[in-house]
């Protein structure tokens, strides 16, 4: 019960924000079935952003959280860039796209004091970072309106990180778990691990709650990681089928074919390792490239390559993102699966 009290919700579990496959709906749907449902606000203006946190206050009197990204901007490379469309440069032929048509943008944006200001309108109750967290000043001020802020962690020594620098509770996330990692301390992948190994190690080493995250796809993974010591669960990849979702029609094809079995770590759509289920970019140019610009510039070159596959059917060029669990993906709404996630859970009390 220490998440549940920690969060002031009826169960822990926590909807995985997914920044390009959901929004608000999705988010009111899980909180009002008593999970945490996430709004990611990674990819949003701040006029999306308070569009969306109106949505929210509309439709669910629960707490829910709010999700940043915390990367620095890198200054754009014009060599870089140059030898990124390059190698991109047969599939703009194939396709027929004007690569010097293509003009550079951010994707994505890290919190800002703006962001604050907006988020101030809402008080949300759990704000959540990924790589890392914000500076110090705005920690405060979220701090403020009482909110409880998390952070992901995919090492012993983020985690430690992370409760030095004053998070509620961290956010183990394992080798498995489907889009970007949460890594900030170290780029080497071959440092991550997988949930049930990096869960146990964790919890040894903070006195802070841990939360599970990565592979976990039903009641008996929930169970599985709160045996070894998790106080609740993140579970992203099985509600990309729900109802509420915004995943594509290719997305979701995919999704439920033999496909989804086989994923990889990549860095081709963002610059930034992420987990996806493997497509022809990853197998032919990837799935790293130490070509790809850094995140999260690397995404402007694929937009259109993406688009225009995406409007033939094909995910030939999307980020099909996913966990190595897809076992869980369900066509129902998010707040169905939920309770069935959490049965478990009342049963047991």
């Amino acid at each position: 019960m220490i998440l549940q009290k920690l969060l002031g919700v009826e169960f822990p579990i926590i909807q995985a924000p997914m920044a390009g496959v959901q929004g608000s709906a999705l988010a009111v749907a899980v909180s009002n079935a008593g999970g945490v449902g996430s709004l990611p606000c990674a990819m949003l203006g701040l006029d999306a952003m308070r569009q969306e946190l109106a949505v929210m206050k509309a439709q669910t009197t629960k707490p829910y959280n709010v999700n940043f990204f915390c990367h620095a901007q890198p200054e754009f490379d014009a060599s870089r860039d140059s030898a990124w469309r390059q190698a991109l440069s047969p599939y703009y032929i194939e396709y027929g796209i004007d690569a010097n048509a293509i003009l550079p943008g951010p994707g994505r944006s890290p919190f800002s004091a703006a962001a604050a200001d907006v988020l101030e309108e809402f008080k949300p109750a759990v704000v959540s970072f990924h790589f890392g967290l914000p500076t110090a000043e705005l920690m405060a001020r979220v701090r403020r309106w009482g909110a409880r802020i998390l952070s992901s962690a995919t090492t012993v020594e983020e985690a430690l990180w992370l409760e030095a620098h004053g998070v509620d509770a961290v956010i183990a996330q394992g080798f498995e778990a489907g889009g970007h990692r949460g890594s900030f301390l170290s780029e080497d992948i071959s440092a991550q691990v997988g949930t049930f190994a990096l869960v146990p190690q964790i919890v040894e080493a903070v006195k802070i709650p841990v939360i599970a995250a990565g592979g976990i796809a039903d009641a008996k993974g929930i169970a599985a990681a709160m045996a070894l010591g998790a106080a609740g669960v993140q579970i992203g990849t099985a509600y990309l089928l729900c109802a509420e979702a915004t995943t594509s029609a290719v997305h979701r094809a995919i999704l439920k074919s033999d496909a989804a079995r086989v994923t990889a770590m990549t860095n081709l759509f963002s610059g930034r390792p992420a987990r996806g289920i493997a497509n022809r970019l990853m197998r032919e140019i990837g799935p790293m490239s130490a070509t790809a610009p850094a995140f999260p510039l690397a995404t402007a070159a694929i937009a259109p390559l993406r688009a225009k596959a995406e409007s033939l059917g094909k995910g030939d060029f999307s980020p099909l993102w996913a966990g190595q669990n897809t076992s869980g993906c369900k066509e129902v709404s998010a707040s169905i699966l939920t309770r069935e996630l959490a049965a478990p859970l009342q049963n047991a009390r």
